[in-house]
């Protein structure tokens, strides 16, 4: 065939191919022209799932007379008039190219009225011809409406999925909207009815009821607020508890400048930071929100705009992994959402805050905070003799008989149930902990500690271990060499596509030390950093504290039991096991009211 020029019409829908995949990124297109335009109230109106009709009002700056027509050309648009403005991009939508490619596979109505114009003006498109603008009455700002969608491209109508579902993707990506957008009140119908009314959030409290409205009660009540600053970006919102983790990842909303994106690099991060928390197979929900400076975020990467690609992706993995992994260090076992339930919150130096500090049991585990260099590698009899539980010893402390302001956040101990929960009361009412998952927390997080206290000891390999590897991975061994170092690794170049293995930690000498190099080396391929070695470490330590642990069956003194509780206070991350398991349950008064009908 030969090389011929296409026409306008087919080029717009070949560039809706890219742009509209379904009803919802019709809505996604013209409700974000809706927000550049300055909108405060954003009317969304579907019919059939957005097969039938998509309507998109606002009360925004509008649409000059003269740029109706315009507004409906390829590659037109008011947001970019230079290169420099694709450096910087600061708005929604920038290409020019989602009106002509909305309206090559719909009928299309634009409408819109400038707080100047007396009235509006309406242009009509179809099938790649635009009607002249005509008079029609309507408040200040925009109207769009696309009829028909895929009326004239059968093949891609067909498939649409069932009107229920069209219309879910549309409601949920509108939710998502509203927490990018607090300012702006939204108003969303199906068929005539209403369905979604979302109004402004300009107070904080506000923002929680939209967060409840969005992600669920339990994100907004329970979630860890955070807000850190630096290395010229500022990341803040909300991350919920890993005991609040789901099966999918249905609740994971980042924003990079106001934008949702989906991007690698902060999936990784951020799994990276729960890795030591969840359960395996289970989902952290979050709202962050990144501010960063435009000129380093290139947010041209996807049609659609869903992706992002930073300028210094490391730095940007760091801060975020860095700022979740020690906003959920934090967390401790008897507060929620990092403010006490029973009373005082124990201190990030460990100690309990509050008159009960000096009242309390001494350490439950009874651990010393330094290992010897050799330890590292000891068998596990030997640590199950250095943390032997059969030693516990710790005065009765004296027990207030009602709980009152001063009670710590845990309460104090009542009774063992089966062998397995310690029972407490404090000031909010009952607290059930499982003994077992509670010490193995304390643990892991005291060899943790006793580790990171101390060099990193290696051994020589008798035969040092030839791994064959790309070219590119060969450079990277040998850039990466010192940060291989400071792991305890010696990695040299020993040839054009091979690697030499000749020092390994003492602890992990009986892993599989290549298949650990290769993952060592994809994730600073990827992510410019790696915590491999790390969590292979913490799994280990992980094993080892589960089986020091104390076990069911174990019959506890009550003192024993409320040294227990102060280890958890005082322990981070003492809200979960190591596994991602609750570690303790509170019952409020209100919740065993509930259970014996009180009050009805």
């Amino acid at each position: 065939m030969p090389i011929r020029v296409l026409s306008d019409h087919l080029i717009n829908q070949i560039a809706a191919g890219e742009v509209i995949e379904r009803p919802s990124s019709v809505v996604k297109e013209l409700v974000e022209n809706a927000l550049d335009a300055g909108a405060g109230l954003v009317e969304i109106d579907i019919e059939a799932g957005g097969a039938k009709l998509i309507r998109i009002s606002d009360d925004g700056g509008g649409i000059p007379v003269d740029e109706l027509p315009l507004a409906l050309n390829r590659h037109a648009t008011s947001k970019i008039t230079s290169m420099d403005d694709l450096e910087v991009v600061r708005s929604l939508g920038f290409r020019g190219e989602a009106l002509p490619s909305i309206a090559s596979v719909s009928r299309l109505t634009l409408a819109s009225r400038t707080a100047g114009e007396a009235h509006g003006y309406r242009v009509d498109a179809s099938a790649g011809q635009v009607s002249p603008p005509r008079a029609e009455a309507m408040r200040p700002g925009t109207r769009v409406e696309a009829w028909d969608l895929f009326y004239n491209v059968p093949a891609r109508r067909k498939f649409l999925k069932a009107e229920r579902t069209e219309f879910g993707h549309i409601e949920d990506w509108v939710r998502s909207l509203a927490l990018a957008r607090p300012e702006v009140e939204f108003r969303l119908s199906h068929n005539g009815k209403s369905q979604l009314p979302i109004r402004a959030a300009l107070e904080p409290e506000q923002m929680r009821a939209r967060l409840r409205s969005v992600v669920g009660p339990a994100f907004a009540e329970r979630a860890l607020d955070l807000d850190f600053e630096g290395a010229g970006a500022r990341l803040r919102g909300w991350v919920g508890l890993p005991t609040d983790a789901r099966s999918q990842a249905d609740q994971q909303y980042f924003y990079v400048n106001g934008r949702l994106v989906r991007d690698r690099l902060i999936a990784h991060a951020v799994r990276q930071a729960y890795a030591d928390v969840l359960f395996h197979g289970r989902h952290p929900a979050f709202v962050l929100y990144l501010d960063i400076d435009p000129a380093r975020v290139d947010v041209n990467v996807h049609p659609a705009k869903h992706e992002v690609r930073f300028r210094d992706g490391r730095i940007v993995h760091d801060m975020i992994y860095r700022t979740l992994h020690e906003a959920l260090a934090g967390t401790r076992a008897g507060s929620v959402g990092g403010v006490a339930v029973g009373g005082p919150l124990a201190a990030p130096g460990g100690a309990v805050e509050g008159p009960s500090a000096t009242s309390t049991a001494g350490s439950f585990t009874q651990m010393p905070m330094r290992l010897g260099q050799g330890q590292v590698a000891q068998p596990l009899a030997a640590y199950r003799a250095l943390y032997s539980t059969d030693t516990l010893t710790s005065p009765a402390p004296a027990v207030p008989s009602e709980p009152g302001a001063d009670t710590p956040p845990l309460g104090f101990a009542l009774a063992q149930l089966h062998g397995v929960f310690v029972l407490a009361e404090n000031a909010a009412g009952l607290v059930l902990v499982d003994m077992h998952a509670a010490h193995e927390r304390i643990t892991y997080e005291r060899l943790k500690q006793g580790l990171d206290g101390m060099s990193v000891r290696s051994q020589t390999l008798l035969v040092p271990l030839q791994i064959a590897v790309s070219g590119r991975e060969a450079d990277l061994a040998e850039t990466a060499a010192e940060q291989f170092e400071a792991l305890g690794f010696e990695v040299v170049r020993s040839g054009l596509e091979s690697i030499s293995v000749r020092r390994v930690p003492t602890a992990l000498a009986d892993l599989n030390i290549e298949a650990l190099v290769r993952d060592v080396l994809s994730d600073l391929r990827q992510h410019g950093s790696s915590t491999r070695i790390e969590e292979t470490r913490n799994e280990l330590l992980g094993t080892l504290a589960c089986h020091a642990s104390v076990r069911a069956n174990r019959r506890l003194t009550v003192p024993e039991m409320n040294a227990l509780l102060r280890d958890m206070e005082a322990t981070e991350r003492s809200g979960q096991c190591n596994h991602g398991r609750p570690t303790w349950v509170q019952l409020d008064k209100a919740a065993l009211d509930r259970l014996f009908l009180r009050g009805r």
